[in-house]
């Protein structure tokens, strides 16, 4: 007779067994912690949040700016490591090699397909969130930022320091700086200043052998591949040194609303036309949203927002408003003047009156549920069933945005490969496709996807093609499947191609020199020559 019902017993010294492993695992993995990092073997504990701990589940809900990813069925983290020193993350690193863990990083929690917190494999989750120093030398107008700190941290540091100073960085706050900077980073400025890579002067990090190295122990190579490559096919960036930029003590804000009728179609083919040719001190990005006004009593109308920063006083802007975009009809009771600092709330859209501490409030307030996808764009779309195509689409879903970003002026002056981000000349404008919501549920999820899949399959014809390209930081794991493009290449080659073009290859044997083993991995990270079907 086969008895299937264990004894409690059995029950109990299974359980007990499985316990022990469990935690003898954590046991080995806080010791071998211990002797590697500089701190004693009672405090490598405390950086490092095991399944058990309370702290555990409260750091993997707060990294998630997203959350789709929180009941993932992807499997959690053994291990959150939460360093303090660098010695921590080096000891970090060794520790998962000889555990044979994966490392996922996370400084800001925004990836936005959650791949620096998710992975198939057993790994652990380093933390940042207590790496965030920033030192400003007001001398050389540089400053040092370590990878875990925000945006919004670094703006507010910057302009305590000195008001004349800022940094060309993106639009939203709670970014963390190391998945920033190592994408590329664009914002408000990058038409006056590029990148926030193009203005990183040095860098640390942490490679698989656990060595500090800086700009001149790495090598110009792996220096070239952390600005734009996405840093974490490479190592761990501890810090970054930056070029402050000087910003004027008044700039000058604006946000037209126009309604995406025939005339606010007109003023977007129009602005396809002059907002890459601007003067580098004037930055207007479109904004395609639902609007539910009040001004519109209870029709819904589809708005575009003209929304401006100029880097200089309203007396100097209208000028040339008059002369470049007459159109758009701004008169200057339409235009706020402040101080950079200030922009950066109101292009985020604080409530005007909200103090600069705001900025240092790293919870991201807007929590929901999101996908995004990017293009570039190489020739102004006047077709204006595009825009009403673009105005159907977006009347049917409650958060479904389109945001444009200008390129040109400072982005012109940069070749394709001074660094990996090569989307320069010719670019007139990134698109980013946006779609937000707030019931869990895969097939709420499904809605919302095919939503934003149909329109980025729509908007095929009209963008930059072979590749169609893509921005790193704006992460989509869609790329790559059922990809036309897809016969000649590997899925690593076709998604490298659409966010690096012809730098692809330069990255994989910076990957291969500093890398070999492939130990720094993702879905979308970059892989070895060796691994490539076709040669680029």
């Amino acid at each position: 007779m086969h008895h299937h019902n264990l004894s409690p017993l059995l029950v109990l010294l299974l359980i007990s067994i499985s316990w022990k492993i469990c935690c003898a695992k954590q046991e080995d993995f806080a010791h071998c912690m211990s002797i590697h990092s500089s701190s004693r073997y009672l405090e490598a504990f405390k950086h490092l949040h095991t399944p058990s701990s309370p702290s555990y589940s409260i750091l993997l809900q707060s990294f998630q700016q997203n959350p789709r990813w929180l009941n993932s069925s992807s499997s959690k983290p053994a291990f959150v490591v939460t360093p303090y020193t660098e010695s921590d993350i080096q000891a970090a690193v060794v520790c998962s090699k000889k555990h044979d863990l994966q490392i996922r990083v996370k400084s800001g929690g925004h990836d936005y397909e959650g791949l620096s917190f998710l992975c198939p494999f057993p790994f652990i989750i380093i933390d940042l969130t207590n790496l965030r120093s920033i030192s400003i030398d007001l001398e050389d107008e540089t400053a040092w930022v370590q990878s875990g700190a925000t945006l919004g941290e670094l703006y507010y540091t910057i302009a305590k320091n000195n008001k004349l100073l800022g940094f060309p960085a993106g639009i939203c706050p709670t970014v963390g700086v190391g998945g920033h900077f190592s994408g590329g980073g664009f914002g408000t400025m990058v038409r006056k200043h590029g990148l926030a890579a193009d203005n990183i002067m040095d860098a640390y990090l942490i490679d698989v052998n656990g060595r500090i190295l800086d700009r001149e122990t790495m090598g110009e190579d792996l220096f070239w591949a952390i600005r734009g490559g996405g840093g974490a096919s490479f190592g761990i960036v501890i810090a970054w040194k930056i070029k402050l930029v000087r910003v004027p003590p008044v700039v000058t804000v604006f946000t037209v609303h126009k309604n995406l009728n025939q005339e606010g179609i007109q003023l977007v083919n129009i602005w396809q036309n002059v907002s890459s040719k601007l003067p580098q001190d004037l930055f207007i990005r479109l904004v395609f949203q639902n609007s539910n006004r009040p001004d519109n009593g209870d029709q819904e109308t589809v708005e575009v927002l003209f929304n401006a920063l100029f880097l200089g006083s309203v007396k100097e802007l209208m000028p040339i408003m008059d002369k470049s975009f007459p159109e758009l009809g701004v008169d200057s009771k339409d235009c706020n003047e402040m101080s950079w600092i200030e922009s950066t709330l109101y292009i985020h859209g604080f409530k005007s009156g909200d103090p600069l501490e705001v900025l240092l409030d790293r919870s991201y307030q807007d929590k929901s549920y999101f996908k995004a996808k990017s293009d570039f764009v190489q020739e102004p779309i006047f077709l204006d069933t595009v825009w009403q195509v673009v105005r159907e689409r977006i009347s049917e879903e409650a958060i479904g945005i389109l945001v444009l970003d200008p390129f040109g002026g400072r982005m012109d002056e940069i070749s394709e490969s001074e660094l990996p981000f090569p989307h320069r000349k010719g670019n007139l404008y990134n698109i980013q496709y946006l779609v937000k919501w707030s019931v869990d549920g895969e097939v709420e999820s499904e809605r919302h996807l095919s939503w934003i899949r149909w329109l980025h399959d729509y908007m095929e014809p009209y963008v930059s093609r072979s590749p169609r390209s893509a921005y790193l930081n704006y992460r989509d794991l869609d790329i790559g499947t059922n990809d036309p493009e897809s016969v000649n290449y590997s899925q690593g080659e076709i998604w490298g191609r659409k966010y690096f073009k012809g730098n692809l290859e330069m990255l994989a044997q910076v990957k291969s020199r500093i890398d070999p083993g492939n130990f720094f991995r993702s879905e979308q990270s970059i892989i070895p020559p060796a691994q490539m079907r076709f040669q680029i």
